[in-house]
């Protein structure tokens, strides 16, 4: 059987290498899931903003399109210009 001895400069050097294929990894696991989000909070913010252009000039509702309620919508979608039409029909201001 043939042994290779190990120096303690080749384990250092094995564990550095490993430990950096370690964090690419995670960069690129990372930048995946971060891409996906700002994509996901582009796609939000364009329905909403668009839904809102909607409500406005087709129905008539009146929402003012505020930094708050355009983040709002960038971030919960279409769910929170439903609850933000719920509340203009209700009578509640929706002015800062």
């Amino acid at each position: 059987m043939l042994t290779i001895p190990l120096s303690n400069a080749l384990i250092i050097e094995i564990l550095i290498v490993l430990a950096i294929m370690l964090v690419i990894y995670i960069v690129f696991k990372l930048g995946k899931f971060l891409l996906r989000l700002i994509f996901g909070i582009i796609a939000n913010a364009i329905m909403g903003f668009i839904t809102i252009l909607v409500a406005n000039y087709l129905f008539g509702i009146g929402i003012p399109l505020t930094l708050p309620i355009l983040v709002v919508t960038a971030l919960f979608g279409l769910p929170a210009v439903g609850t933000l039409v719920i509340l203009k029909l209700m009578g509640i201001s929706l002015a800062a």
